[in-house]
């Protein structure tokens, strides 16, 4: 994925959540019951809530990983080739240079 899409789901998921526990706690306020069970219901939303956000970031924490160790054997790939394509060219050049004719100036 593109870096703009995943920073766009991020900011989608992290909006949900913020709207889906306002949304619940204006609700629950709301709506006629004791302070015991408001306070309760709050309780175990928030818990619900923090589950959602751990298991959020632990996805989140999954592709960034998956990602950073695509873009290190990418980048490995891409040393390796660079590597060869040195030492080609320095066989080509030692080969060339062994049919050269002396420099002038040089006393040989």
């Amino acid at each position: 994925m593109s870096e703009g899409k995943d920073t766009h789901i991020v900011d989608s998921l992290v909006t949900f959540i913020a709207g889906a526990a306002a949304g619940f706690v204006l609700g629950i306020l709301f709506a006629p019951a004791s302070g015991k069970e408001t306070r309760k219901k709050i309780k175990d939303q928030a818990a619900k809530t923090g589950e959602m956000a751990k298991d959020s970031y632990d996805k989140i924490a999954k592709e960034a990983e998956k990602g950073i160790r695509i873009v290190k054997e990418k980048t490995s790939e891409g040393i390796d080739v660079i590597k060869d394509f040195i030492e080609k060219k320095k066989d080509e050049f030692a080969k060339k240079g062994a049919g050269l004719p002396e420099e002038p100036g040089s006393g040989k």
